[in-house]
């Protein structure tokens, strides 16, 4: 089979092609490199197979994206292709708007044009909001609390409405806050800018790029007062794309069209391990992994920043037969070897 994965020069991207073509199947690549880099293509194709296609191309363009369905006849989609920075897009709420739901109309189209009707969608717990009982199921209510969030809610219901017109086959993933990098140490995180998330950014501190790390609040009601997530293995999340795919291929419409779940041909899918850690044990994790600790200071509390959330997993293990196996100091010591051999990025080769 070949598959079309937009964003997948990106983090999440690029890992989750890298599993995909472990498991045998055709990767074909679009990405804008608005967020990544030749350099991380470069990294992909020594992962993966030299001559691996690459499109550089917008996920919103209609044309670009069906020529590609067309001239590698791809007949499944995982979409990636986003902005994804919960601060960026209190920043820029239109932009964020414009860029996330226009590539997932983009993608759309193009697949309706051309017959592909099965896609994996990048989602994310983001779409929970501050939620009111812990964990979160996919039940949970919807309640995004940044612009972020909302772009999430408006494609997975995009989506959904595809799904019951009939032309899609659509399973979302909702997932936790993915870490780590390949265990090669050649394919990881490189954030453009300055960091949003905690990990890439107390790894730029531990190697010396940036000076301390700013710990968001010390004052929820958490027990060592710093915000929860649920943080899951990069890789963990790469193969429950494959596992997700694996059923959208597999599975006849009666099975992905289950009244049970509340839906018609889309499915939400939490990915997340179960479990929740706060920042500041994140950090002592680190430290252990390092060898040192992580120069840090409390400051105020982010906007848009929600106080914890971590996942219940349970339907991912009986829907997609998936679960995660690593845990947090294995995501932190991969995440650490990524970042010795990049210092700086992908630059460093």
């Amino acid at each position: 089979m070949a598959v079309l994965v937009t964003g997948g020069a990106g983090y999440i991207g690029s890992h989750t092609a890298v599993v995909l073509h472990e498991a045998g199947r055709d990767v074909v690549v679009l990405d804008d490199l608005s967020n990544s880099s030749v350099a991380a293509v470069e990294a992909l194709r020594a992962l993966t197979r030299p001559d691996l296609p690459f499109i550089r191309a917008d996920a919103a363009d209609v044309d670009a994206v069906g020529r590609a369905i067309v001239d590698h006849g791809v007949d499944e989609v995982v979409h990636f292709a986003a902005f994804k920075s919960v601060s960026g897009s209190i920043a820029d709420p239109d932009g964020y708007h414009r860029n996330n739901v226009g590539s997932t109309v983009g993608v759309v189209e193009a697949m309706r044009r051309n017959g592909v009707s099965r896609i994996v969608f990048s989602s994310s717990c983001t779409v929970y909001g501050e939620p009111t009982s812990l964990p979160v199921t996919e039940d949970s209510p919807i309640s995004a609390s940044n612009p972020y969030g909302a772009t999430k809610v408006a494609c997975e219901e995009l989506l959904a409405a595809e799904a019951d017109a009939g032309g899609l086959d659509v399973l979302l993933l909702r997932y936790f806050n993915p870490v780590g990098a390949h265990s090669s140490g050649d394919l990881g995180e490189d954030p453009r800018g300055t960091p949003d998330n905690l990990v890439p950014y107390l790894m730029q501190v531990a190697v010396g790029r940036r000076e301390s790390l700013s710990v968001f609040g010390d004052d929820y009601d958490t027990p060592d007062g710093s915000a929860i997530r649920d943080y899951i293995h990069v890789v963990d999340l790469a193969e429950g794309h494959l596992a997700a795919l694996d059923v959208l291929a597999g599975s006849d419409d009666e099975d992905v069209r289950d009244p049970s779940v509340g839906s018609t041909g889309c499915r939400a899918v939490n990915l997340g391990t179960g479990a929740g850690h706060s920042v500041l044990e994140v950090l002592a994790a680190a430290g252990r992994v390092i060898g040192r600790p992580v120069p840090h200071e409390v400051v105020g509390r982010r906007d848009g920043d929600i106080e914890r959330i971590w996942a219940d997993p349970s339907l991912a293990a009986d829907l997609l037969g998936w679960r995660a196996t690593r845990g947090l100091d294995e995501m932190l010591a991969d995440h650490w070897r990524w970042q010795q051999r990049h210092p700086d990025g992908y630059g460093t080769g």
